[in-house]
This record gives C-alpha cells, structure tokens and sequence, in this order.
C-alpha cells in the first residue's frame, strides 16, 4: 500500500497496487449463488459439452454469460466486459475468461427439444428453492418486441409503436408473489395472443413443479374458449377480461342491477354464454365515469348513439371465483404489475436483445 495522498475528517485517499474492479458488488451475487448451490444444479442440466479438449466448461460459459448480464451486457460481444476484468475472473474462480464467440459456440449447440429441457430443469430447480411458496398466482401477457434486422422468426404483425416492422410475439407467465418470469416463449410477430398457450400452460406447470396455481389471470388476448374449458378442466380458478363483442355489448346494454361503488363507478355480474362456448359462465362487468381522470375501459361502440351509454367506459371479466364482484375486480387490478414486469424485462435484462 502506497503511503496516503490526501487525508481529511474520517477519510483517507490512497493508491493501491491491489486489483479493482467498478463491479465490485458481484461479490453479493457470487455469495446468492453459492448458497443455492448454482454450480452443483448445473452440473445435473445436461448441457451441450464442448466438441475440443481445449473448450471451456459449460458451467463456466453459463456464470460468465450470467455476469455480463449483470453488468449490462445486451450483446453477445459485450462478455468481453468481464473477460478483461481479472477480479472479476479470480472472484468467479475461473482460470481464464472465455471469450464471447465460445458462449456464443455454446448456444449454438441448442436445439429446440435441447432448450426446452435445459430451461425446464433451469426453472425447476430455481422454484425448488423457493420453499416458502406453495400456491402462486399466475399472470399470463404477451407483448411485441420490433425488430430492425433480419432476425429468425421475425415477421410483420400487429406492431403498436412501428407499424409496418418485422417483430417478435413473446408469451410471457410471470408469477405475481415473487415478481418472476415463469415462463418465456418466443413466437413470429403474426402470431394471436393465445397461439399456443394451452402448449404453453403445460409447460409453465411443469416449471412450477410442486407449485399450485391458485389464479390464473390474462386480458382479453386470451378470452378464448378452449382456454376457459382447460383451465376449468385443472380446476384451475382464473380471471380473464372480456373482449367487447358486439354480442357482449349487446348482453351489457340490457344488463340491469348496477351497484355504485363509488361516484361514477359501478359494478354488475350476469350470467352469459357466448357463441361456441359450451355454458354459460360468470362475467362481472365495470364501469365509469368518462369524467373520472383515470378511467380505463371502452366504450360501447355499437351503441354510439345512445348518451347514457357513451358517457361510460366499460369492461367485462369471465371468472370461475365465487368471490363478492368488487372482490373479483380488485383482483383482477392486481394483475397491472405484471405490466411493470415487462419493460423490466426488455431494459433491465435486455428482453428485447432475446
């Protein structure tokens, strides 16, 4: 140690000949790591081994992409970051740091059938040592990810910010209790909201492994009866906002019983079938004011003529929950983080790099 340069009340300035790193805070992570035995888990994943004796160890490839992560990597290229960070490598226990093209290597040794086993274990493993979680609540959304490139899978779809743009058309389930992704499938941007989601609710149970579902919660991209049936089916209880068919709006216009919950909003369930569906069921319908600030919803288009319609927006919820009304719709507003999730995902974990 150098012999000190400024010295003041409480502090001391000094040169060092010891390494640093500006991520010195990886040592707390490092530390989550070690306790929930990451390194033993790999082990047990199968993962693609290297095709030369002189390859790196899959496990060493998948804590160094990890930890580029962490330290804002939104590029394959961008693991160089930590390749030159010796405190870092000595941190971590590498011997040396890969570089880029050999994770890159690793990656391109997956395929489909290989990456849908590694991640089910991957997810099975991490809810595993969630041991206080026995029933979680299950929040299912999708959004669109542009695409500038000619990236695989990209096509033009239903595009909100860049018509016109290829993209991709992700399903994510996130568990609401502990703010986690539980599932991610990446899908062509011409892709519906509810394509493949019954293939992927299956497999978002079998990540969960012994963990119930005790609500299942989607909008209206997922008001779909072959959903309702096979939710129903696993007894599992769900909440779904209504697409405002004209049918439906029709079913809302001669609805009556409406209990004010506040000034300008109010509440009323009926029972109603739509075409193809094989019952009826539970639909809980809000609306408000279109003088409250914040009042979401929609109004009823087919009745645009009609002023005591038009003066409220409205929307509609399928349940299979016995619970009050009110109880089911401020249920149902607890799905809104999950909205949080997703630009967490996209500029936070670099979603949008997937």
């Amino acid at each position: 140690m150098a012999d000190s340069v400024l010295q003041g009340d409480g502090f001391t300035v000094n040169f060092s000949n010891r390494e640093v790193t500006a991520w010195g805070g990886l040592a707390l992570f490092k530390h989550m790591l070690d306790s929930m035995e990451f390194r033993a888990a790999v082990a047990g994943w199968e993962l693609p081994q290297p095709k030369s004796n002189r390859g790196y160890a899959p496990l060493q490839l998948i804590e160094q992409f990890i930890v580029s992560i962490w330290c804002g990597a939104c590029r394959f290229v961008h693991a160089e970051t930590v390749r030159m960070d010796n405190t870092l490598v000595r941190l971590f226990g590498w011997s040396r740091a890969a570089g880029h093209k050999a994770i890159m290597r690793l990656f391109g040794r997956f395929d489909m059938l290989t990456n849908e086993r590694v991640q089910a274990q991957v997810y099975r493993w991490f809810f595993s040592k969630i041991s206080a979680l026995k029933q979680v609540t299950l929040d299912v959304d999708s959004t669109v990810i542009t695409r500038n490139g000619l990236q695989e899978g990209a096509a033009r779809g239903y595009n909100p910010n860049r018509q016109g743009r290829g993209s991709h058309h992700p399903l994510l389930a996130f568990v609401a209790e502990a703010r986690m992704v539980a599932n991610f499938w990446l899908r062509p941007g011409n892709t519906a909201s509810a394509n493949n989601l019954l293939q992927f609710l299956e497999s978002t149970l079998h990540h969960l492994g012994d963990k119930a579902v005790g609500l299942l919660r989607a909008d209206s991209g997922f008001f779909d009866e072959a959903i309702l049936s096979a939710l129903e089916g696993k007894c599992i209880p769900y909440i779904i906002a209504a697409r405002l068919t004209q049918p439906l709006q029709r079913a809302i216009y001669q609805a009556g019983g409406w209990w004010a919950l506040d000034s300008g909003l109010e509440l009323t369930e009926l029972r109603y079938r739509a075409a193809g569906w094989t019952s009826e069921r539970r639909l809980i319908v809000v609306r408000q004011s279109i003088k409250r600030k914040t009042a979401p919803g929609k109004t009823l288009s087919l009745f645009a003529d009609d002023p005591d319609i038009q003066g409220w927006r409205y929307g509609a919820f399928v349940t299979s929950l016995e619970l009050p009304m009110v109880e089911v719709w401020r249920t149902y507003r607890g799905r809104a983080d999950c909205e949080n999730r997703i630009p967490q995902c996209q500029n936070s974990w670099n979603l949008n790099c997937v």
